[in-house]
């Protein structure tokens, strides 16, 4: 009966007994547990509201002067924009003239020589039958790996290369032509076809494709002669494997302009006393 009685007594072990003893005395002493956390999360919600607030209010000071900044700069560029397109503009014109003084000191020596060598040089412009090819990109432009043009330094991506136009008008000329143009641009043996990025140039003039050569001469020996050529193969293979995409057409008349700007290098007299340009 005393263990009966013990237990009726004593349902909480001394450990229980001792833990909730302790629980009444925090209590009393400070604010409940879960008081506590509420004021803390309180505390920290005003703080990142704090934080917030200022960083708002900065963000709102700063947008002026930023959108200043950025519309000076915006300025600037068109300014310089305008004055780059003057230059060219200028410089075109310059060239314009001096290839006519050039044509016109040509035209005054007299004799059909100095008209073959200007039409040669580029000089003149010239107008006749001809051949007209026509190189865009290909209309998927991503193009695949592993192709032979990857050895000009450019991944193949079905663009045009600056290396394919050499080879389209180096084997015009190889066909027979008499003077070459690409997008209205007269080359002569000075002429450069380079790449710079991925853009092509001509003369340090940038081209936008669709590339159109053209090429004064006999249209149908021109076209048989440029097509059973390597480099009229070449260009059939990038259209057949890399969807570059060509169009050759004979004309009855083309006009191709005179050279923008040509050097004069040597100037010999005649025995004879009459002056020759070279």
């Amino acid at each position: 009966m005393s263990l009966l009685t013990n237990v009726m007594e004593h349902s909480l072990d001394d450990g229980y007994a001792e833990a909730a003893a302790r629980r009444d005395a925090e209590g009393r002493a400070g604010l409940p547990r879960s008081l506590r956390a509420k004021l803390w999360l309180g505390v920290g919600l005003v703080l990142a509201a704090l934080v917030v607030t200022l960083g708002a209010a900065q963000a709102r000071h700063d947008a002026p002067t930023a959108a200043r900044e950025r519309a000076e700069l915006t300025d600037r560029i068109n300014t310089g924009t305008e004055e780059a397109d003057a230059l060219e503009e200028r410089v075109h014109d310059l060239r314009q003239d001096v290839a006519a003084m050039q044509r016109d000191a040509l035209e005054a020596d007299g004799g059909s020589r100095d008209d073959l060598v200007g039409l040669l040089a580029g000089a003149v412009p010239v107008s006749g039958p001809g051949l007209e090819v026509v190189v865009d990109d290909a209309e998927d432009t991503r193009g695949g790996a592993g192709s032979p043009r990857e050895t000009t330094g450019f991944s193949d991506t079905g663009r045009v290369r600056d290396r394919d136009l050499q080879l389209v008008v180096n084997g015009l000329w190889a066909a027979g032509a008499e003077a070459t143009s690409i997008n209205g641009q007269r080359l002569t043996s000075l002429s450069a076809i380079r790449a710079a990025g991925e853009a092509i140039l001509v003369d340090n003039r940038p081209l936008v494709p669709p590339y159109t050569v053209r090429a004064i001469g006999d249209p149908g020996q021109l076209r048989s002669r440029f097509e059973s050529s390597v480099d009229g193969q070449y260009l059939q293979v990038l259209e057949d494997n890399y969807g570059i995409r060509a169009r050759i057409t004979e004309q009855e008349r083309l006009r191709l302009p005179a050279a923008p700007s040509l050097t004069l290098r040597t100037a010999e007299p005649l025995p004879n006393g009459k002056g020759s340009n070279s």
